[in-house]
């Protein structure tokens, strides 16, 4: 199995602003463009305009409709979650690789794959708790975000381009990039500001990547209750125990 190396100071990671992002699909669309013909490349397409289309995406964006009760009747609010590799600080999709191919980077804590030692085994997909790990059939290996590695290093851009490509592209900037590791950087004080969490803490994983809550919104309803009334108990806002599995741990997650 693969080790990992020391802890580094240095976590370069992505920080998404919940509140922002509309779901447009800009960051998936980018990502596949870049990384389609750059050095992790090509994210093959299975059947792209058939009855059942597949492929390798290294983003996705996934919508969520949920009705809440309030005291007026019910009303419906959509949920947009992009998804995406997280880069932990102890990756199980790391350590359960039997030959290498998954490894994380000791200087920036990039997680990546090693395509010439992959052997398509995809034990790293069934570890990874986050649904991060992409397998080609074409290719027979697994692939996955890179960080646009090959671009935020690549010092024939202007630096005002080197980051990665869902961000540069996300037109409503609910994406931001950066060291999570300084506490001094742009992105960790923003995370500090809006009490930007991490998914599923409780694997133990530690997530690099954070999201960011919805700010209360203008009514005085915050994310628990959006949707109710000034006047409504937040309590009765939302049944969450007749929410969908995916559902109530979203809501467990943006609620903390």
């Amino acid at each position: 199995m693969t080790s990992l190396p020391n802890p580094s100071p240095k976590k370069l990671g992505l920080v998404i602003d919940l509140d922002t992002c509309v779901g447009c699909h800009a960051c998936a669309v980018a990502c596949k463009e870049w990384n389609d013909g750059g050095d992790f490349g090509p994210l093959p397409d299975a059947d792209p305009y058939g009855a059942e289309p597949n492929g390798v995406w290294f983003n996705r964006v996934h919508s969520y409709a949920v009705e809440q009760g309030t005291a007026r009747g019910k009303r419906e609010m959509t949920v947009h979650f992009p998804r995406s590799c997280l880069h932990c600080e102890t990756p199980a999709c790391v350590t359960v690789c039997p030959t290498g191919a998954s490894y994380k980077r000791a200087d920036d804590g990039i997680v990546l794959v090693d395509e010439d030692k992959c052997i398509g085994c995809q034990l790293c997909a069934w570890a990874c708790p986050y649904g991060a790990r992409e397998f080609s059939f074409e290719r027979g290996t697994m692939q996955k975000c890179t960080l646009c590695v090959d671009r935020i290093y690549n010092e024939t851009l202007d630096p005002a381009d080197r980051k990665p490509a869902c961000v540069a592209a996300c037109p409503t900037r609910a994406r931001h990039f950066g060291d999570l590791g300084d506490p001094d950087s742009d992105i960790s004080k923003l995370v500090a500001e809006r009490d930007g969490y991490a998914l599923m803490p409780e694997f133990g994983y530690k997530p690099v990547n954070r999201y960011l809550p919805p700010r209360p919104r203008r009514d005085g309803c915050d994310v628990g209750d959006v949707g109710a009334t000034s006047n409504t108990p937040r309590d009765t806002a939302l049944d969450r125990d007749k929410l969908p599995g995916v559902l109530r741990w979203l809501d467990r997650a943006l609620s903390r």
